[in-house]
């Protein structure tokens, strides 16, 4: 089949029968070295220098690395003074969240044009389901081929592709064919493609859940795969079975266009260690005013509120050392509003009584349910409850026009981040030019690659899902 610039215009629906007719054919895309390459293509002066975009303070940290920084061992999540350690020419670009998100829009338009199935894992990767989609699109590694293409057409960046028959194998590939690479591993190959990998290529599994397979004496994925499910379950549990299944390359999990959210969350690394209990809880409002505004965009409530933390001590090496904390509480009635989110994530500040500062602060919103679900006429609540709801309406529609930072209450704290994040977050709008410290939680130092992408994916305690 020729190559062709614009693929053909393909069915937004599947059957049963073709489910059960066509094996899964799964293609995950994942842009090489996202922010950097962004920069290195806008500023010419960059090019071929090592780069990394981040903070460059003391608590900075990469959020992506340019493959002249790889020389030197410089990888996304590395703390930035680490990172100028190992490369003392190391150039540091803050980053502009606003041309990055731009840019992810563009890109994930190209991969809509490829498949009805999309599902993005953060602003620079996606699995795209080609499932019964080679009689119209011809072979898997040829759509692979026109994608690449067209994205390097429209963007002039390179996106590296994996192709497997599931999730997993297909994340994998693409991982191993960096940087601007593609590689197809078919249904009868996926047993010797992963048998030697160590048992961290398994996406899921971090340091901690690593380091647990290796004392149980699984080093590689070929020997958790090999092993029985009652001597797993002896050695590691329940757990330790289910990677045993991704590790036979047993991976049910579909392509997912839409995924209802979970939660929703806010916080940052402090640039210094705070014990102030002021500064504490001003920060906390501006995390709970980010969170409600989320939830009102997306029309929803939530039900429980998350109060997060990690204290200054250090409990360990590594960047797992300072271990998280966490508070939270159901509340009688759902709600969207910042200023009863904040309101009860400063009682369970209160409550935790610290006692020592903290490096990290957050607040989360949980136990989630439409905004439209039955409820109380305006004209029959209370008079508060409606002065909050008009205000509220009144703070997004101010925000919508002019931006997050356009208006904020007098008793809101500085939540500036260490560094940038690769993750979608729902009911944000990426589009908006904003400060650098409104760029989101996830690039802090506590972040942790789970795979050797751009992505900042830290596996922690809750995130947005």
């Amino acid at each position: 089949m020729s190559d062709q610039s614009h693929p053909p215009e393909i069915p937004s629906f599947r059957s049963e029968t073709d489910e059960r007719e066509f094996p899964k054919v799964i293609l995950h895309a994942d842009m090489d070295a996202f922010y950097a390459s962004v920069e290195q293509r806008d500023r010419p002066e960059l090019r071929g220098k090592p780069i990394v975009v981040g903070g460059e303070g003391s608590r900075g940290v990469v959020a992506a690395a340019s493959y002249e920084a790889r020389k030197f061992g410089v990888r996304s999540a590395m703390p930035s003074f680490e990172a100028r350690r190992l490369c003392p020419d190391l150039v540091f670009v803050r980053g502009n969240m606003a041309l990055y998100a731009r840019e992810s829009r563009r890109i994930f338009e190209i991969f809509d044009e490829f498949s009805p199935r999309v599902e993005g894992l953060s602003l620079d990767e996606a699995f795209l389901d080609l499932t019964g989609s080679e009689r119209l699109m011809g072979p898997a590694r040829d759509v692979a081929a026109r994608l690449r293409k067209r994205v390097r057409e429209a963007s002039g960046l390179a996106v590296s592709v994996g192709i497997g028959p599931v999730k997993m194998v297909a994340k994998i590939a693409s991982a191993a064919s960096k940087p601007d690479g593609l590689l197809e591993v078919a249904h009868d190959e996926v047993g010797v493609f992963l048998a030697p990998l160590p048992v961290r290529a398994v996406w899921g599994v971090g340091p901690v859940g690593g380091e647990r397979l290796r004392a149980a004496g699984f080093e590689t994925l070929g020997q958790l795969a090999a092993c029985d499910t009652e001597t797993l379950r002896r050695a590691v549990g329940d757990w330790g079975v289910d990677i045993a299944r991704l590790a036979r390359g047993e991976d049910i999990r579909e392509v997912e266009a839409y995924r209802e959210p979970k939660s929703y969350s806010e916080e940052n690394t402090f640039a210094g260690d705070v014990l102030d209990r002021e500064t504490l809880e001003a920060t906390i409002l501006t995390h709970a005013e980010s969170v409600a505004r989320r939830l009102r965009r997306d029309k929803l409530k939530a039900r429980v509120v998350v109060l997060k933390w990690r204290p200054s001590e250090r409990q360990a090496p590594g960047p797992r050392g300072y271990p998280a904390r966490s508070r939270r509480i159901t509340l009688a009635e759902a709600t969207d509003d910042g200023d009863t989110l904040a309101r009860e994530a400063r009682k369970l500040l209160a409550k935790a009584q610290l006692q020592e500062a903290v490096r990290l602060i957050g607040v989360g919103a949980e136990g989630l349910e439409s905004r439209e679900a039955p409820q109380l006429s305006l004209f029959d609540a209370p008079p508060e409850k409606k002065r909050r709801t008009d205000l509220n309406r009144a703070l997004d529609e101010i925000s919508d026009r002019f931006g997050n930072a356009a208006l904020h209450r007098a008793s809101q704290g500085s939540a500036e981040r260490a560094g940038l994040s690769m993750q979608i977050k729902r009911g944000e709008k990426l589009d908006e030019e904003r400060p650098n410290h409104d760029d989101g939680f996830e690039g802090s130092p506590e972040a942790n690659p789970e795979d050797s992408s751009e992505e900042i994916d830290a596996h922690d305690e809750y995130y947005d899902n």
